[in-house]
Parts: structure tokens; sequence; C-alpha cells
């Protein structure tokens, strides 16, 4: 059974980098990248390593998610300003 689960978690990691580096939109591959840092935590959690999965879930789902969100949202707010 545990055999199942890593490799149900694997393929999700690989679906969701692959859909990562696919989109083109920045926020989108900020919330793609945040199922992705979910995927990892689950993975590092079946293989028994909880304490990296617990790392994982709080920065790879959570915070790197939310700056690249923030960034983008202060960069397309720069833009409207008409900045020289």
């Amino acid at each position: 059974m545990a055999d199942v689960l890593v490799v149900l978690s694997l393929v999700f990691v690989a679906a969701a980098a692959t859909a990562a580096v696919l989109n083109r939109d920045p926020a989108r591959q900020a919330v793609v990248l945040s199922l992705l840092g979910l995927g990892l935590a689950v993975a590092f959690t079946v293989l028994q390593a909880p304490d990296v999965g617990l790392s994982q879930l709080g920065v790879g789902s959570a915070l790197t998610p939310l700056m690249i969100l923030l960034t983008v949202r202060k960069v397309r707010k720069g833009k409207g300003r008409g900045r020289e």
C-alpha cells in the first residue's frame, strides 16, 4: 500500500511541476506552485520524513506562492501608473 502512495504522490508532483512550467501567467504559476508544494509535502510524509513535509507545507505551499502573488500585484500596479 505504501508503494502505491509513493507512486501516486510522485506522479502528482510530476504533473504539477509540468503544469507550473507550461503556465504563462505568473499568478496562475503561483497557484500551481502551491499545489506542487502540497504534493511534495505529501510525498515527503509518505516517504517517512514528516519534518521535511511540514517545512515544505509551510514554505513551499504557503509562503513562496504568497510572496510571488504579492510581487505580481505590485508589478502590475506599477505598470498602471505610467512610470517613465
